[in-house]
């Protein structure tokens, strides 16, 4: 794959969307451990819902253990434990997403969905009042706006719901936030919020390494059901080592002490995207 950069940086992230799983959380944080290629990777965590009956001593268990091995991140969805982005409905644990809550039809929406802004605000306070303290933030399905971004700002969250490319998946007119380098977005309030972009996919490293196209930034992220799929698993063992070949290896937290500090500053109104 050729010599290491010295100007090129690679972190890896996950988002663990299942952390009450028990056989998505053994194989995490066993590869946690595993450190692939160097890489501390950072827990991108998906608070536990108790609205939906998820244990919180048990996640606050598992946070502190994912906090020993790498960052520790927040990761909030925002309609469902299985439903990402906002929406007008919620799910409950026991229906599948097409079968919609009664009242869904008519636009009523449920105690449970809050504006995506407050429910950062008071999941990250939640969180700090149990005695975790995530460094790193990254909304579900790339969504943000700037309520959001004025939350995580506030509880001083290094933002990684950037993305370099727009997620393809996402229809016209949803909304999400474009950023090819670390940068300190300057907020309608006056806040200033720190942001390090998401770069790639497994799969769209997995395509670049051969090409010797890689940006001087490569953030690499991938889902904690990922290391259900033997597919998956051998694609991180062969891509991780491969990109510590090609960048100096380091993690989130390091990095944005490494580069925040003299990263440049845009307007919020130059990320947002529809």
């Amino acid at each position: 794959m050729g010599a290491t950069s010295q100007e090129r940086y690679a972190v890896v992230s996950c988002h663990v969307e299942r952390p009450l799983d028990d056989a998505v959380w053994t194989r995490f944080v066993a590869l946690q451990r595993r450190r692939p290629g160097g890489f501390a990777i950072a827990a991108l965590m998906r608070p536990a819902d108790t609205a939906f009956g998820e244990d919180e001593t048990l996640w606050l268990e598992r946070a502190r253990q994912a906090a020993s091995l790498g960052p520790l991140g927040h990761h909030t969805h925002w309609t469902a434990p299985d439903y990402a982005r906002p929406s007008s409905h919620v799910t409950d644990r026991h229906k599948p997403l097409s079968k919609q809550p009664p009242g869904a039809e008519s636009g009523l929406v449920t105690d449970r969905h809050k504006v995506p802004g407050a429910r950062v605000r008071d999941e990250g306070q939640r969180l700090r009042g149990s005695g975790v303290a995530p460094t790193l933030f990254c909304g579900g399905g790339w969504y943000t706006d700037v309520e959001v971004a004025e939350a995580c700002a506030e509880l001083g969250y290094v933002d990684c719901t950037f993305r370099a490319q727009r997620p393809s998946y996402l229809q016209a007119g949803e909304k999400w936030a474009s950023l090819q380098t670390p940068a300190s977005i300057e907020l309608p309030s006056g806040r200033t919020l720190r942001a390090i972009p998401t770069t790639h996919s497994l799969g769209y490293l997995a395509r670049g390494l051969p090409r010797r196209d890689l940006p001087e930034l490569v953030h690499v992220y991938f889902h904690d059901t990922d290391l259900l799929d033997a597919r998956r698993r051998a694609l991180l063992r062969v891509v991780l080592p491969a990109l510590a070949r090609r960048a100096q290896v380091t993690d989130l937290d390091a990095l944005a002490a490494r580069s925040l500090p003299f990263a440049s500053r845009v307007a919020w109104d130059d990320v947002a995207r529809l």
